[in-house]
């Protein structure tokens, strides 16, 4: 296991483990930590909360609750004191690991100050764990436990909990519909076997690669091809606990020069955003260990592919637009494993994994057959690394993925399947507006409008039209170089109603300087629907927002706007 920043950088330090972290270290580490997880009470079948960024000791911390039967759930550190407390509480967690501090991207978080805060409305909490990512001291009171004095003191082997096949290995919080989180459950054998094979066959892992994952470990992603599916496989797995642009935009191409990475798999909202930096930062660097780039957490719009593949890859590397869920626990559609030398189509996920039977489905609950087709994304028979359940709520569990199509998974999303049978993901089925009777996946605006190469990003949403019954309102965000934004405007109209239809080409077009992003790097449309229908006094849930300064920042854009148009009337 590798981290970025072996050397000691300017922007960096870290103390307590060296690096690389070794095969042998790690298991040493996590048996200790183990250890120490036992002397303060864990036992099997209980849950202990993970507030960590990505981090070897944040790796060994999920190892060590799974080496003596305990349930881990990793609770992203970015989010705050509120929303961690509803989860331990949700949880029923006994104990919380953490550390003093974390640095992301040049900033300190206060990581121990909004635990402290949090566990103060957790009764279920017996001790804190409290690590050191810094030299700074924190305020230890009487839950908390120094970790790294007391792993010293623990025997470094632990003998593993022998579980069963169902027994629970972890659960993790999504977002649900109704802004109350889901704990999804993921139980020990299938999970562990479908993310092992998922990375093996979709990478093209081989023994000796490096495998670079640039997600946080508070997603499934970290959880998948992090931690869980690179272990198993006995592979090299890295570390990143920066941001794509610090120190500076080659970021992540240093990185892959410096430890050799093979296969480099991360988000499309991040190539979007090197996208906008141009492509020198990426040459700086040598890239020619890469073999196999992966895209995951959404649709992965064309520019954003074409640069990849192009610029990064240099036009040699396998890229693979990978769909699956939290719930999903692994891979689902991806252009690999397939025939050698098979085609690769971009911005599509292509072929189903073994064992995935996907279907389409139309409004009326009957199977769509055939090609050139759209419907709603089902599965139509159970996997190994399928969810079990959501903690505490089966019903939940049942309404959410079953009810809709009974007999089948309902995904939530919809998809498209081409002439050769391809899949490609057209977005949430909740993405979809209904113009003057035309049902429209927002993703197929978005895609058109990110073929203009001064538009980078772009959200569309659905909103009420006395006429139409709904419309389409567009943000965008434009590149500094684009000049004239009016102009851009104009000529997205046009692209949009040639590359769709006319009735597709958004009544509003609004020009932003960024769009309102969870830490995870999704859109939160939900969010500009309530600024655009003059809702913002209630808003929800915003703490996964990166920024929350950004709504008072696009309602002034907004305002600007309509101020603009009232003037010309």
């Amino acid at each position: 296991m590798r981290r970025p920043g072996k050397e000691r950088q300017p922007w960096d330090s870290f103390h307590f483990l060296h690096f690389p972290l070794h095969g042998g270290e790690l298991l040493e580490t996590t048996c200790r930590l183990a250890n120490t997880l036992k002397r303060h009470g864990v036992c099997r079948g209980d849950c202990v909360a993970i507030y960590m960024p990505v981090s070897p000791l944040a790796v060994a911390a999920m190892l060590a609750c799974a080496r003596i039967g305990a349930i881990h759930t990793v609770i992203f550190a970015g989010f705050s004191a509120v929303s961690l407390a509803g989860r331990i509480n949700d949880a029923k967690c006994k104990v919380v690991i953490t550390f003093n501090q974390g640095l992301r991207g040049g900033r300190v978080m206060e990581l121990k100050k909004i635990v402290d805060e949090a566990v103060k409305h957790c009764p279920t909490v017996q001790r804190v764990l409290v690590a050191h990512r810094t030299d700074n001291k924190v305020h230890m009171g009487d839950l908390d436990v120094p970790l790294e004095q007391e792993m010293a003191k623990e025997d470094p082997v632990c003998a593993p909990e022998s579980m069963g096949s169902e027994d629970m290995l972890f659960m993790l919080y999504t977002s649900g519909s109704t802004g109350m989180p889901k704990g999804i459950v993921h139980t020990q054998a299938g999970y562990l076997l479908y993310a092992a094979l998922t990375h093996k066959l979709v990478f093209d892992h081989r023994p000796g690669d490096i495998f670079g994952c640039v997600a946080d470990i508070g997603w499934i992603t970290g959880h998948s091809y992090v931690v869980y599916g690179p272990l198993c496989n006995g592979a090299t797995s890295v570390l990143f606990e920066s941001t794509p642009v610090y120190p500076n935009a080659g970021r992540y191409w240093e990185t892959v020069e410096r430890l050799k990475i093979n296969q480099f798999y991360g988000a499309p909202t991040a190539v979007r955003l090197l996208l906008k930096h141009g492509d020198a930062w990426v040459k700086k660097y040598d890239r020619s260990s890469l073999r196999t780039l992966g895209s995951v957490g959404e649709p992965i719009n064309c520019e954003a592919w074409e640069w990849l593949h192009r610029v990064v890859g240099d036009s040699r590397c396998t890229l693979v637009d990978t769909w699956w869920q939290t719930e999903t626990g692994g891979i689902c559609i991806a252009p690999r494993p397939s025939e050698e030398g098979a085609e690769i189509l971009p911005g599509m996920a292509m072929r189903p994994f073994f064992g995935i039977i996907p279907v389409l489905m139309d409004e009326k609950g009957s199977v769509v057959e055939g090609s050139n087709v759209s419907g709603a994304l089902c599965i139509s028979q159970a996997w190994p690394g399928m969810a079990r359940t959501i903690y505490g709520d089966h019903q939940r569990f049942v309404d959410a993925y079953f009810k809709a199509y009974p007999g089948y998974y309902f995904t939530g999303d919809g998809a498209y399947r081409t002439e050769g049978g391809y899949y490609q993901i057209t977005g949430r089925m909740d993405d979809v507006i209904n113009i003057s009777g035309h049902r429209l996946g927002t993703a197929e605006i978005e895609d058109a409008i990110a073929d203009h190469p001064a538009v980078p990003e772009s959200a569309v949403i659905g909103y009420p039209h006395d006429i139409k019954g709904e419309a389409a309102f567009a943000f965008i965000v434009v590149k500094d170089s684009a000049g004239d934004s009016d102009v851009v405007v104009q000529e997205l109209k046009s692209m949009v109603a040639t590359k769709i239809a006319k009735y597709a080409v958004p009544d509003e077009i609004l020009v932003v300087k960024r769009l309102p992003k969870t830490r995870s790097g999704k859109v939160m449309r939900r969010l500009l629907r309530k600024i655009i229908t003059s809702e913002t006094q209630e808003l929800g849930d915003t703490t996964t927002l990166e920024d929350p300064s950004i709504i008072t920042e696009i309602l002034s854009a907004y305002q600007k706007c309509k101020d603009k148009q009232a003037a010309a009337k």
